[in-house]
């Protein structure tokens, strides 16, 4: 739908619904005099599974407890009642994401793994989507090896990309062979036609219909690399979301009559979070690094000069996937940030706990310090496979086609391989959101998580999504721009504060000083605080406050090129937090020195109760 056919001057009341893997939840908007605000919400358990298979029931409850809430009457026997007018039940607009069933599941496959391939990769978790496997002729594995795993997967779509418009065509057709004779069934709705979004080469398009039109329902769209130096990805993104809705959301439990409830379609979750810390991004004129932390997976968002990533790590989630967070990072990399006397092994079974029953909640601090330990390495391990796609485009010294060898398993010569873009001295806001940041007890709970999964560094803003509302504020924003930035900035927002950390490191026995932070508060009175190698200390400033500040570092210390930063800083819930701990984080390897320093640290900010450890 298009936002000429919603007047927000008649629209008064909005329902936004997020089915995700573990909980649905359901957020209320209302209009109060001229502005607009967020009013209440609920959250349930999703039924997309057994005894109920039908998310239409996990909707309902989440939707009734906001009846309960609010006194309103929102639904009946029908479904979600859309008003007439002001005098009927029901609300203006329902708009919804979803997550359940484990989202979106792509196959991506180009020519070659560092050219078309990861272009491919790229537009596909731009969409929202878990891509399952990338597929390349250079990619190592021979052709029965792909055909095999092709039908292994049963993705819910496959994005075929490759060459140049203008360029050969064969080795194209080589990799829709390879489709064709795989014959890959779909995960839901079998005897159903996969879908297959075509962005490769547009001299291709008649013989790749001759391959594929009988086994598939194929999409074509304009070239992701129409030429090497250009990626254009927006039209194989909207594809992907059409085919989505059309051929993957139809099949889902409960979808099909959810869809008629909707107002607008339905969005992936992660493609609604995307929306808004875009919206971050160029409401601020900022780099922006963002995260959504679920129950099944953790999406990495990066806005950085204008270019937009978002990678999906379909294993590391919070609830669903903790123990396959376990198994990526290992045991002692969980166990090194609780300062606890705890068995590892009684760890590792109240996660496994945790998978078995994954909507529970930590009843005590002991468990909720396990689960934010899990979550710094979820957040570690995402944003180092985010890194690996935020880079440049490869290859444009020379013909892709020029470079792809003959047969499947021949190894082409390497490019030179080019490190990240994301300068992490120049992000600007680190935005968190997702059910265990909204819902941490303590607000410096979340500050702290940030600070040390992604390891910032600089001068940077920490914000939280209050209550898990921005994947709906993100397809709102499809509808209703200004309404979903005024909800955004007034309710959803939450100013964690600042965070001042330098890279450099010292050795850990060198207590010297060295970060000197000279401010000078809104009330006029100057503060100068200096801390040692390896602290961490706050300069409390409210939300809404802001203080000039002058930082001068040791020379071991810097923010990029630079040992000092003049400058405004906003404060938050926390305040100003100065980390001199050192970039990359390096942990004492003596377990009593570390659970003495972890103690400290969390105290500084204010994260847990220094009686929790004892």
């Amino acid at each position: 739908m298009t936002t000429e056919k919603f007047d927000p001057l008649k629209i008064k009341i909005i329902l936004a619904t997020d089915v995700g893997s573990t909980t649905t939840k359901a957020v209320l908007f209302k209009k109060i005099g001229h502005e607009w605000r967020y009013l209440l919400r609920g959250e349930v358990p999703t039924t997309v599974e057994a005894p109920f298979e039908d998310v239409r029931v996990g909707v309902r409850n989440a939707v009734r407890e906001v009846e309960e809430l609010s006194g309103l009457a929102i639904q009946d026997k029908n479904g979600i009642r859309i008003r007439q007018n002001e005098s009927d039940i029901g609300v203006d607009l329902y708009v919804s994401t979803s997550s359940a069933g484990g989202g979106l599941q792509m196959t991506v496959a180009g020519l070659m793994k560092e050219l078309t391939a990861e272009s491919a990769e790229r537009a596909a978790l731009g969409a929202g989507a878990i891509v399952m496997d990338t597929l390349s002729i250079d990619d190592g594995r021979r052709d029965y090896i792909k055909v095999k795993r092709l039908r292994e997967l049963r993705p819910d779509m496959i994005l075929l990309a490759g060459g140049t418009d203008g360029g050969e065509v064969r080795r194209v057709l080589r990799m829709a062979e390879l489709l064709s004779t795989a014959e890959p069934k779909p995960r839901l709705g079998v005897g159903f036609k996969l879908p297959v979004v075509y962005a490769g080469n547009k001299n291709a398009r008649k013989e790749i219909l001759n391959l594929l039109d009988e086994k598939f329902e194929v999409k074509m769209v304009s070239n992701l690399r129409p030429i090497l130096e250009v990626e254009d990805s927006q039209p194989s993104r909207e594809a992907i979301h059409e085919l989505f809705l059309e051929h993957v959301m139809s099949h889902a439990p409960g979808y099909p009559d959810l869809m008629k409830w909707t107002s607008t379609p339905i969005i992936p979750t992660p493609a609604g979070e995307g929306a808004m810390f875009r919206t971050l991004a160029e409401l601020r004129q900022a780099n922006v690094i963002g995260v959504g932390l679920g129950g099944a997976t953790t999406n990495i968002y990066s806005i950085f000069e204008y270019r937009f990533v978002r990678t999906v790590s379909a294993n590391l989630g919070m609830s669903y996937s903790v123990c396959n967070v376990l198994k990526e990072t290992g045991i002692d990399n969980i166990m090194r940030w609780i300062p606890l006397n705890l068995d590892p092994k009684d760890v590792k079974n109240r996660l496994r706990n945790k998978m078995i029953r994954p909507t529970t909640i930590p009843q005590i601090m002991e468990e909720l310090i396990i689960e934010h330990a899990v979550a710094r390495e979820a957040l570690r391990l995402g944003f180092q496979h985010h890194k690996m796609l935020a880079r440049g485009l490869k290859g444009v010294a020379a013909a892709e086609e020029d470079r792809i060898p003959l047969l499947a398993h021949d190894r082409i010569r390497s490019f030179d391989e080019e490190e990240t873009y994301l300068d992490m001295t120049k992000i600007d806001y680190v935005a968190g959101t997702g059910g265990l940041l909204s819902h941490a007890p303590i607000r410096a709970q979340a500050a702290i998580i940030l600070i040390d999964g992604f390891q910032v560094e600089g001068v940077v803003k920490l914000v939280q999504d209050s209550v898990f509302m921005i994947p709906n504020l993100g397809v709102l924003s499809t509808l209703l721009p200004s309404v979903a930035l005024e909800i955004f900035e007034k309710d959803c927002l939450v100013k964690l504060g600042t965070c001042i950390a330098p890279r450099g490191q010292l050795d850990k026995t060198n207590s010297k000083e060295v970060i000197t932070v000279e401010a000078t508060m809104p009330d006029g009175t100057k503060i100068t605080e200096k801390v040692k190698n390896g602290s961490m200390k706050v300069i409390p400033l409210g939300i809404g406050e802001t203080a000039q500040v002058k930082i001068e570092l040791d020379r071991a210390f810097n923010f990029g090129t630079v040992h000092s930063w003049e400058g405004l800083i906003e404060g938050g819930v926390v305040g100003i937090i100065i980390d001199a701990r050192g970039r990359p984080l390096d942990l004492p390897n003596d377990k009593q020195e570390r659970d003495n320093k972890l103690i400290e640290w969390y105290s500084t900010v204010g994260a847990y109760p220094k009686e929790s450890f004892n």
